[in-house]
């Protein structure tokens, strides 16, 4: 939608900087592609007759022409300077989509590196504690309620930054998000899922983030959390709604030292 103002608005100016109005004293106006002012008489090019013409000076309201044209200048100016911030925005994307890296996954930059979350594995625990590993497959089902898992209490991947910006490369056109994550013992807690007694179904209940992102190019998107987050263990998943087939990376956001 930008693009396309920016595309109306340069073809305004083109047309307004080819054709402008010669007012003239009595509210009429010729429309013109230049003039002259002599000491007594305009000189001006028609575009409706292609022709040179003049007209007696006192015939001319230049303050209203001249203002204008002035606005005319302010505008075309406007669309020079919306144009080299579109192309300045479009090279931008463009160098950050040549930094991530082809293979689905999560990227976040730092410094001149561009660097990856680990994928982590997970299971499902029921409320019988039975433990369910999700590379079976199909899953059983055990109607009633069960804890999505990843194991051991804290993520390596630690960030003191409480709004990480972060890349993803999805592996399937799935949805994505930022989840909070709870610590039990020594396991973590990244979603509770209901069971259906009956259809069998899951139902996953995520803690999400609200996320501000940004699509680069096709499966490739950059995102960072709308807030800053508190510390605390956080995910970022990439799943199906109640497939139970979320590929999870996890990290953790520290405080800052004072």
């Amino acid at each position: 939608m930008r693009r396309f103002s920016i595309a109306l608005l340069l073809l305004g100016c083109a047309v307004w900087a080819a054709n402008f109005k010669l007012y003239m004293t009595d509210g009429s106006y010729q429309l013109v592609s230049d003039y002259k002012v002599e000491p007594d008489r305009v000189r001006f090019y028609s575009t409706e007759r292609s022709d040179w013409e003049e007209v007696p000076l006192d015939m001319v309201d230049l303050k209203r022409t001249k203002a204008e044209a002035a606005a005319r200048e302010e505008q075309s100016a406007k669309a020079d300077k919306m144009l080299a911030e579109d192309a300045s925005e479009r090279a931008a994307i463009r160098q950050e989509i040549r930094r991530v890296p082809k293979d689905p996954g999560v990227y976040w930059v730092e410094g001149d590196r561009t660097l990856h979350l680990s994928q982590c594995e997970s299971t499902l625990r029921t409320d019988k504690g039975r433990e369910i590993w999700r590379r079976l497959s199909p899953l059983p089902t055990v109607p009633g309620m069960a804890s999505l898992e990843i194991p051991h209490p804290r993520s390596e991947h630690t960030f003191t930054d409480p709004s990480p910006e972060f890349y993803i490369q999805l592996s399937d056109p799935e949805a994505f998000a930022i989840v909070k994550v709870a610590t039990k013992k020594d396991v973590r807690i990244v979603a509770t899922v209901l069971i259906d007694a009956v259809t069998k179904e899951y139902n996953e209940q995520w803690v999400t983030v609200d996320l501000i992102q940004q699509e680069l190019s096709e499966g490739l998107y950059k995102f960072w959390p709308k807030a800053d987050l508190l510390p605390g263990e956080y995910a970022v998943i990439e799943y199906t709604p109640n497939k139970m087939n979320a590929q999870i990376w996890d990290f953790a956001i520290e405080a800052k030292k004072k």
